[in-house]
């Protein structure tokens, strides 16, 4: 991660500035988590996720991308189609707020200056850093899960969108994002991270994989600045 991290520092510092233009706006969807509780299912919004993005567009293939993004998370066994969870009977409901650089890359030349027109699917990746709460089995299994303390960690992006211009000056996208997180207690199954200490009675769940979260959703963004030449 720390290579990743250090080639984006470095894309931003070397990139000319001779030749401009941003893009800033909103982003507006649903989230899932995906983990040891509740459904299995990798893309179910269920919760609201909002936020903000701005883009500044180094050629007509790739852009430094900015998100700031705030979302509820929520599973509960009762809905999940596995009869283990169903009987194990875990809910809760957790927060997260983002903040993610990265670089956006289109499949295809995108140039609002060209004839309109314009569209091309797009990926996206980077580093994402979000705080949470942390989760634990406080009362021992029988009982419910309880927020109880912060949890900021980072978190991989692995974006896929579509994008179209609606004017020269507007951009419109639908995205789907999922998220690999360096925490597995986004939902309380390894409270360990939390308390520092081993609470056997209050692990569950598999501990092989980390917690993910997916961001669904759409994206309109305003153009500004001088007209590019994508020089370097």
């Amino acid at each position: 991660m720390r290579y990743l991290f250090a080639f984006l520092v470095m894309a931003i510092i070397t990139l000319s500035s001779s030749a401009q233009q941003f893009e800033i706006g909103g982003f507006a969807g649903g989230a899932n988590y995906i983990g040891d509780v509740g459904k299995t299912n990798y893309i179910l919004p269920n919760t609201p996720v909002g936020g903000l993005i701005a883009k500044w567009n180094r050629s007509e293939r790739h852009s430094i991308r900015l998100s700031l993004l705030y979302a509820e998370i929520s599973a509960d066994d009762a809905k999940s189609d596995e009869t283990r969870r169903q009987q194990r009977g875990y809910s809760f409901n957790n927060t997260i707020a983002e903040a993610s650089l990265g670089l956006e890359f289109n499949f295809w030349s995108f140039d609002l200056t060209d004839p309109m027109p314009q569209s091309t699917p797009y990926l996206y990746t980077g580093i994402t850093y979000f705080r949470a709460d942390h989760m634990w089995l406080k009362n021992g299994r029988a009982a419910n899960l309880v927020n109880e303390g912060t949890n900021w960690d980072f978190a991989i992006p692995m974006v896929m969108g579509y994008k179209e211009s609606v004017t020269k000056h507007i951009i419109g996208a639908f995205e789907i994002g999922a998220r690999y997180t360096m925490t597995d207690n986004l939902d309380g199954s390894w409270p360990e991270e939390y308390l520092g200490r081993r609470e056997p009675t209050a692990v569950f769940g598999n501990r092989n994989t980390n917690d993910w979260y997916v961001f669904t959703g759409v994206t309109l963004t305003f153009t500004f600045g001088r007209k590019p030449c994508y020089c370097f």
